[in-house]
């Protein structure tokens, strides 16, 4: 764990008290709502009529819904009942199923049920997900009595969707660079945590290649165990195909109780905090980011700083045991720049392309080795039960 001397802690929980208390009310990323699919519609057991479904209550992705605050805004109560499936008779033997009940919600949504179960995500727009089942209809099975419609309290976890997600302490000038190299218009000032909750941005290319980006919320030490912004920062990096770590080559101190850390002690404690959040996050691809080159003291730092970056595996063993962490991140490249004066931004754009491009054209291969290998099983079972008919 990332030990924070009492200071630390004190002062970076009164923050969270204050300022961040105001953000987990305004940016909403989690919702809770009751879902209860419809009642089956009565049979007809003179005619052998079966009563219709009952309706179901399921969400579905639609890019025109950017945010969940707009669904708990649209739907107060938090409550969805579907209708009630339509009784056989002598007229309509088979009776009408119940209306279904359809939730809006943004691209990206995990549904979970009270106990944690994972039922599905939306990812894709137009990606459905059912919450509650309708009840089944009477018939000669069930005594021809309509069933109860499913009855569910559910989570909807949002995380957000985007090409590259920007990781970086506060003041790192991770949303000056977002403005520079994408159509976004983040909050930039120069204090600590202008960034309050995740921006999305898109980098357009010449050839109208398109690749989004998210600006989220600057993270600090504890933030794996919901310090700060905590989980609602880094639960948003997961989905992100390459992390874009942002560090300001003069270092950082959140304020005058805190540590000063260096750049160098911010990559590795960026490392760390990742590692105990999601081990797994460690593994995603990379791009490390030094920012704020145009600042006097930058001329003097950065040589040194660079060689060290470069050294990582030794360099880690000089650090402080409480920041090291236990797997390093392996960075695909190392780019200084100045995102305010715009040098070295053009490079770090086509950069992140190829490093992409890189990722998806080898996973596209892993794919379809698979494909092939899972074709050939499939003709040698084939052929072996070809031989022994």
């Amino acid at each position: 764990m990332v030990l924070l001397g009492r200071a630390v802690l004190a002062e970076t929980q009164a923050v969270a008290k204050g300022r961040f208390a105001k953000v987990r009310k305004s940016f909403i990323d989690t919702l809770r709502v009751y879902a209860r699919g419809g009642p089956g519609g009565a049979g007809q057991p003179r005619y052998g009529g079966i009563g219709g479904q009952g309706g179901d209550v399921c969400v579905e992705s639609k890019l025109q819904t950017r945010a969940l605050k707009a669904v708990r805004d649209a739907f107060p109560e938090k409550r969805f009942i579907a209708g009630a499936g339509g009784n056989s008779s002598h007229k309509l033997l088979l009776g009408r199923k119940g209306k279904d009940v359809v939730i809006p919600v943004p691209l990206g949504i995990s549904v979970y049920t009270d106990s944690g179960r994972l039922i599905g995500e939306v990812l894709e727009d137009g990606d459905k997900v059912v919450l509650a089942e309708g009840g089944e209809g009477g018939g000669p099975h069930n005594g021809w009595s309509g069933a109860k419609g499913q009855v569910r309290n559910i989570n909807l976890d949002l995380k957000i969707i985007a090409d590259i997600g920007l990781v970086g302490f506060p003041n790192a000038g991770k949303s000056t660079l977002v403005s520079a190299i994408s159509r976004a218009t983040p909050k930039i000032a120069n204090y600590p945590f202008t960034t309050l909750r995740p921006e999305v941005g898109i980098m357009e290319y010449e050839d109208f290649r398109k690749i989004s980006l998210a600006d989220l919320p600057g993270l600090i030490e504890g933030a794996h165990i919901n310090i700060g912004l905590g989980y609602k920062f880094l639960k948003h990096v997961e989905r992100t195909k390459l992390l874009l770590f942002v560090v300001d080559v003069c270092g950082f101190q959140l304020s005058q109780k805190s540590y000063f850390r260096s750049a160098l002690e911010m990559v590795f404690l960026l490392n760390k905090e990742l590692e105990l959040y999601k081990a797994k996050l460690v593994n995603k691809p990379a791009v490390l980011v030094i920012n704020k080159i145009d600042m006097p003291s930058a001329r003097d730092r950065l040589p040194e700083l660079m060689d060290n970056l470069n050294n990582l595996p030794d360099v880690v063993k000089s650090v402080a045991s409480e920041i090291q962490p236990e797997t390093l991140i392996k960075f695909d490249d190392i780019i200084a720049i100045s995102a305010k004066q715009g040098t070295g931004v053009g490079k770090l754009k086509q950069r992140l392309r190829e490093v992409l491009d890189f990722y998806d054209e080898e996973l596209r291969m892993e794919e379809e080795i698979a494909r092939d290998g899972q074709s050939k099983t499939n003709k040698l079972h084939r052929a072996v039960d070809v031989r022994f008919v």
